[in-house]
């Protein structure tokens, strides 16, 4: 396979990994009292995410040295990107009816996806370079 099919199938894995795991897999235990910091909820809901990268990552060939790194750096980024966007909005009482709400969720949302384009280049640059030598 070539290195930019490689990519955009990642990039395709990764969508729809967040997909499954941000809204499909995600319940209530997850999202109340999510402003608290350390919330057990949101820790089970990183986790998952996390679990999830180390299944598509393995798939992708990725050693397990990469893959432990980059699941740690993921549960920790998304714990806090979701603590931060709880934070906020229940700070401000945010609804769905709400413009700032709907700023909070995309903001989230963004950096969530920049976070597996950081993953991905990460990915690239350990895995897809060093091959294309040999």
């Amino acid at each position: 396979m070539d290195q930019i099919t490689t990519i955009l199938l990642l990039v395709a894995a990764f969508q729809i990994k967040h997909l499954v795991a941000d809204f499909f897999l995600q319940n209530a235990k997850m999202i109340v009292g999510r402003e608290r910091y350390w919330h057990m909820g949101r820790a089970q809901h990183a986790g998952i995410h996390a679990v999830f990268s180390l299944i598509l990552l393995a798939v992708f060939g990725a050693s397990p040295m990469m893959i432990f790194w980059m699941v740690l750096a993921e549960f920790v980024v998304h714990f806090h990107i979701d603590w931060g966007k709880a934070r906020y909005s229940v700070d401000r009482n945010l609804t769905p009816d709400q413009p700032l709400y709907w700023y909070a969720m995309g903001t989230d949302q963004a950096l969530h996806q920049l976070t597996y384009l950081v993953m991905i280049w990460a990915y690239y640059a350990c895995t897809l370079v060093p091959n294309s030598a040999g």
